[in-house]
């Protein structure tokens, strides 16, 4: 027996199907975006360079904004050897409250950073609406050599509202893979059955926002300066912070009710990672400052 509600008549089940592949190559003229592909409401219009021409900067846009349910979003990158790609996006993403048929919204990121490359992963937060049924993949894939600095920021519900995320479902992947190898993995499943894990001593402890930041890798321990710096970082978040190295990787966590004091704390992070990974001061994409 099929125990999900019927549609109502005025509601049509959907899928919509969006992707983005885009390929960054080293040059005489600096990295430039020599590949831009797309279906759907989803692409970047040009590359900027506030640092000068050996990194390009792309801005992700979505003008849907947001997951309903059967979209199914498709991202790659592809950063060819020696190039270096920064990519952000212009505002959150967003998982809308599924419709009563509980279709799947999916997003899947694939980034691939190949010989001597690196890519800089900073998308603004992703919120999950109450309700929502969401699946949200990212995979990078490093070559010898390659680098990458990168963050996600999870904010569950609308508390702002009132709206905390007493129900819906959240399957959440992300994982680095070295040549064909998998180096680390993060994996988050919430749903109905198991949302005592937003609040457990174990879990998010009643903190709306769950964010990580992932840098390297190190083929040495990160100096202890450096270290130092971002432990006392994470000593003075107002949330829940703390840092450590696993493996070659230095791994930040963050929980918080609002995404605006954590998004500060990886921006402060950034500096001494990006400097000890591309020997580069911090410059923040300028589309964060509209």
């Amino acid at each position: 027996m099929n125990s999900r509600a019927p549609l109502p008549p005025t509601i049509q089940a959907s899928e919509w199907a969006a992707w983005l592949t885009l390929g960054f190559t080293q040059s005489q003229r600096g990295t430039q975006l020599a590949r831009c592909d797309h279906q759907g409401p989803l692409y970047v219009q040009k590359p900027f360079y506030p640092e000068g021409p050996d990194c390009a900067h792309a801005y992700l846009l979505h003008p849907p904004g947001g997951l309903v349910s059967g979209d199914h979003l498709q991202i790659a990158v592809n950063v060819e050897q020696n190039a270096h790609a920064l990519l952000t996006t212009p505002g959150a993403g967003r998982a809308y409250r599924a419709r009563p048929d509980r279709t799947l919204q999916h997003q899947h990121i694939t980034l691939n950073v190949h010989e001597d490359a690196t890519l800089e992963w900073l998308p603004q937060e992703t919120l999950l609406y109450p309700n929502a049924r969401a699946r949200l993949d990212t995979d990078i894939h490093l070559n010898d050599g390659a680098h990458f600095i990168g963050w996600d920021i999870t904010c569950l519900g609308l508390p702002a509202s009132e709206q905390p995320f007493h129900s819906g479902e959240l399957s959440q992947r992300l994982q680095i893979i070295e040549n064909g190898r998998v180096a680390l993995r993060e994996h988050l499943h919430l749903s109905d059955s198991n949302h005592l894990a937003l609040n457990g001593k174990l879990g998010f402890r009643d903190h709306s926002v769950n964010a990580i930041m992932i840098a390297g890798p190190f083929n040495e321990p990160l100096e202890t300066d450096a270290m130092k710096q971002l432990q006392h970082l994470c000593s003075e978040f107002s949330g829940l912070a703390g840092v450590t190295q696993v493996d070659r990787y230095i791994v930040t966590r963050a929980l918080a009710n609002r995404a605006e004091p954590v998004k500060k704390l990886f921006t402060q992070c950034w500096a001494p990672v990006r400097q000890a990974i591309c020997n580069r001061s911090v410059c923040e994409p300028r589309i964060w400052a509209t």
